[in-house]
């Protein structure tokens, strides 16, 4: 397990740098090259160039609080990760164990009591820092949030109900070898993505840190390693919410859906062997689909502009949550009522996603500011 946290820490050092060349890739640059061979030296670099900086702290701040905001936004988003199966069992000294940190029977409401606490974290910072523009950051992040935390709950709720576990490694068990649970709830599937990016602060959902409004959020008042570690912990948290999804909807490490079924002897070893080697493989899948979501996070930074508040806030309460409360009893249902899940799961959820685009369809478009002044447009 400590290799594990090896590659992990070491995959968030490496985010950064794969940050800044999807980002040039986009704006059609090179992106850094300079340190190391393809630039692969550059996190390093930006380490050392961080502890080095020197450590500002204002006279204004409560010190104690204002240390340790950073040092909590790191550690909680770091927790986390360690109830993730990561690769099924390895059997070591001939015990069979599993790739994972932590076994526990409450793996999911750990892992949404850990992600709770990761708003202190963003709180602290903003009260701390004695700053308008930094307490403002932080009671926007706080706000979205808690806000995103009721869709996410809902999302979570109808992959237990129709897997009935808690444990994250019995549902990636439940899956392979039959339907992913994206397939048999698309909608909880988009909804738990969505509150992802307000959860992680990722953009277009990273009102905390509006640099056209407010300079730079809770992080205003940071430097040196204090303002590194927040952004370590946003990076963190975004592989471990990757992790998640893909544990929850995509299989795990199941390399695709219903592959137990093609009796391929491969595909045998591949999901259930109890070998290092598999369990290798089984990992390169798992990471495959972590880096697809990390992927896919920073495309949608990188593409989308940035929602406004009341916009953010609609989406939520308007949106995800009726939705999410829709899906919800429509597993709930399923399961009451003993219907064969693949079938009648997928017709509640296209009958869902109708609804949702009737709605949309037939809404008239709200005016606001300066467009309520314009004159009618005559034919």
């Amino acid at each position: 397990m400590a290799v594990l946290l090896g590659v992990i820490l070491t995959a968030v050092a490496y985010c950064i740098l794969l940050e800044r060349k999807v980002s040039a890739w986009m704006q059609d640059r090179i992106g850094p090259n300079r340190v190391g061979p393809a630039g692969l030296l550059q996190p390093l670099a930006d380490g050392v160039k961080f502890f080095i900086k020197e450590d500002i702290i204002s006279a204004r701040v409560d010190r104690a609080m204002f240390v340790l905001a950073p040092a909590m936004a790191f550690t909680v988003a770091g927790v986390g990760f360690a109830v993730i199966p990561w690769a099924g069992m390895v059997r070591i000294g001939g015990e069979l164990l599993r790739a994972q940190v932590a076994t526990i029977d409450i793996g999911l409401l750990y892992i949404l009591a850990v992600g709770s606490l990761a708003i202190y974290g963003v709180v602290l910072g903003g009260w701390a820092s004695n700053n308008k523009y930094s307490l403002y950051g932080g009671i926007r992040g706080a706000a979205s949030m808690l806000s995103y935390e009721v869709p996410m709950g809902l999302a979570i709720l109808v992959v237990v109900l129709t897997s009935g576990e808690v444990r994250l490694e019995r549902i990636v068990d439940q899956q392979i070898g039959h339907t992913w649970n994206i397939l048999l709830n698309p909608v909880a599937f988009i909804i738990l993505l969505t509150t992802a990016f307000a959860e992680t602060n990722r953009a277009p959902f990273d009102l905390a840190e509006a640099e056209q409004e407010l300079i730079g959020g809770y992080q205003t008042e940071y430097s040196s390693m204090k303002m590194a570690l927040f952004y370590l912990g946003e990076y963190f948290h975004m592989i471990t919410s990757s992790a998640f999804i893909s544990v929850l909807f995509l299989g795990g490490w199941e390399l695709f859906p219903w592959s137990d079924r093609t009796g391929w002897a491969w595909v045998q070893w591949l999901n259930h062997a109890p070998t290092w080697g598999a369990m290798a493989c089984r990992f390169g899948v798992m990471f495959a689909k972590v880096f697809a979501f990390i992927f896919f996070f920073m495309w949608i930074r990188w593409t989308l502009p940035r929602f406004r508040f009341d916009q953010l806030m609609g989406l939520c309460w308007k949106g995800l949550v009726p939705v999410g409360l829709l899906a919800v009893t429509w597993a709930g249902v399923l399961v009451y009522q003993g219907c064969p899940m693949s079938f009648w799961a997928t017709v509640g959820n296209a009958v869902i996603v109708a609804a949702m685009l009737t709605c949309v369809a037939v809404r008239p478009p709200r005016l606001s500011g300066r467009q309520l002044d314009l004159p009618p447009v005559r034919a």
